[in-house]
């Protein structure tokens, strides 16, 4: 009788381990999806109830209040070069400023003078050429002196020169008598004087001047209409003639 011999696989067996194995892998995978969903139920459940409650408009935050400091902050600071150069400016602008206040103010001062000048210029040369240009043969040292009285500087000593050495003598040989006015228009106006520059010490005045002349040359009286133009200088004695020029 021939034996049976019968292989058993035994349960350690490298081929049973494996199919083992395999067993457990895909039991573990079939329960994994229950895990993780349960594990996600769990996680959107809300651990409590939170109330929300909105008004009809919403909320509106208040402003955060600021300071001064923090606007300065805030603010682009200039570069040092920049805050110099409008210092610079600024300076600038202010003496050019006090500069022209002050030329205007000069000029405002000279221009107030100058109209004085010219008033009280006019004044004294109407005054001045009746008593300068007029002579008597038979008193000229008192027309001379009276004369020599409204004169100043260079003028005043030529015309002491002058009447002594010329003038006085003619006059006297010739008996000459010499009466000048300031020509006035018919119908009595102003007499004919204009000034011809003005300025606070210095006027130049133009005077229309009638000169009658006798002597014994002239058969009668001669008329004589002369244009006179008379320089007035600001003394401290008042308005003087200082050149006397015939046009």
């Amino acid at each position: 009788m021939a034996q049976t011999t019968s292989r058993t696989r035994s349960a350690g067996s490298p081929a049973r381990r494996t199919m083992t194995a395999a067993a457990r892998a895909a039991a573990k995978r079939a329960g994994r999806p229950e895990h993780d969903e349960t594990a996600q139920r769990v996680e959107e459940q809300p651990s409590g109830r939170t109330v929300v409650i909105e008004p009809p408009g919403g909320w509106d935050d208040p402003p955060e209040p600021t300071s001064e400091a923090d606007e300065e902050e805030s603010a682009p600071a200039r570069p040092p070069r920049l805050r110099r150069l409008l210092h610079a400016a600024l300076c600038l602008a202010l003496v050019a400023a006090l500069a022209a206040a002050a030329v205007l103010g000069r000029e405002y001062r000279e221009g107030q003078q100058a109209a004085r000048a010219r008033t009280e210029a006019l004044a004294a040369a109407r005054k001045a050429a009746p008593v300068v240009l007029s002579y008597d043969y038979r008193h000229l040292d008192r027309d001379f002196a009276r004369a020599r009285a409204l004169l100043t500087g260079d003028f005043r000593d030529e015309y002491g020169r002058t009447t002594r050495t010329v003038v006085g003598p003619t006059a006297k040989k010739y008996h000459g008598v010499v009466k000048a006015a300031v020509s006035t228009p018919a119908d009595g106006g102003a007499p004919a004087v204009s000034v011809v520059s003005a300025a606070p010490g210095k006027v130049v005045v133009l005077l229309f001047v009638n000169q009658i002349t006798q002597s014994t040359r002239v058969s009668g009286s001669r008329l004589d209409l002369n244009r006179v133009r008379m320089t007035l200088t600001r003394t401290s004695a008042g308005w003087k003639v200082s050149a006397v020029d015939a046009l």
